[in-house]
């Protein structure tokens, strides 16, 4: 069978978990190409062959910018393009489709059930139906309350790789000294250093089955692992029970958001929290 060839379109992070979870070692297909936007900085460079898999990928897989998506569809002769990122309006979610179809490339969303990973420990997720809701603070409330019953949290955050991609592979942070070890930028110690002065365990990083087999297995102990999502993304892992926060000044966000209004359908309790 003839291999099908993909871009993925991304942003740094959903992209390369799905990409990880799903087309890492298939040899259906072949990843010519990420696309990336939002992020600065991230076109230009590769998602390096140590996590993409030098058997599949000696070279690495090269990120372009997105607008350069037409051409790269006809120049890499793309069967199909997967949408993978955040936070943005379900009409530009398919204005990119139209681009792409017009491009002569197939669409595709990939899901829950095709991306969620299982864990052998309960999973809480905490996710959003846009960007600055305050999952954070939620997560961090709930991992307190966990923290009191006596039970050892460790606490998984969406990525934010903005450096070495192979040296950020698995990130631990369980003391402020880990945040410097690990030349964190100001926005990874915004979300990170909350964590670890309450004396939970954070993880972050790039591939995230080892992350969540590391986490699970954490020196200090695991009861439970609580996904602190990113943007407006569904969980990259399987939860137990599944939290969405909405923002009372934003309504209406929770039906015209990608991803946010699966966050909204998938939940088992909306926190309006302002």
């Amino acid at each position: 069978m003839t291999k099908k060839n993909v871009i993925i379109i991304g942003a740094a992070g959903r992209d390369f978990h799905n990409f990880n979870v799903y087309f890492r070692g298939n040899a259906n297909y072949n990843v010519v190409a990420f696309t990336a936007t939002q992020i600065p900085d991230i076109d230009g460079r590769k998602y390096p062959k140590e996590l993409a898999g030098e058997d599949l990928y000696p070279n690495g897989i090269p990120i372009y910018n997105e607008s350069d998506l037409p051409k790269l569809i006809k120049d890499l002769k793309v069967d199909i393009c997967v949408f993978a990122y955040s936070d943005v309006m379900h009409q530009q979610v398919m204005n990119i489709g139209s681009t792409v179809m017009a491009a002569g490339a197939s669409y595709m969303l990939l899901g829950p059930n095709d991306t969620m990973l299982k864990s052998t420990k309960p999973v809480i997720a905490v996710g959003a139906t846009r960007t600055g809701c305050g999952k954070s603070q939620t997560s961090r409330r709930i991992i307190e309350v966990l923290m009191k019953l006596g039970l050892k949290v460790v606490a998984v955050r969406h990525p934010m790789p903005y450096g070495d991609l192979v040296k950020q592979k698995v990130q631990r942070f369980a003391t402020v000294e880990d945040l410097k070890k690990h030349n964190c930028t100001i926005e990874e110690m915004e979300e990170y250093e909350p964590h670890v002065v309450r004396g939970n365990v954070i993880y972050a990083g790039v591939d995230y089955e080892a992350i969540l087999r590391a986490a699970e297995d954490d020196p200090n102990g695991c009861d439970v692992i609580l996904w602190d999502g990113g943007n407006n993304d569904f969980p990259f892992y399987k939860p137990d029970i599944m939290i969405g926060v909405a923002d009372p000044l934003r309504p209406g966000a929770e039906l015209s958001f990608h991803p946010g209004e699966t966050v909204a359908r998938m939940a088992d309790v909306i926190v309006i929290n302002k």
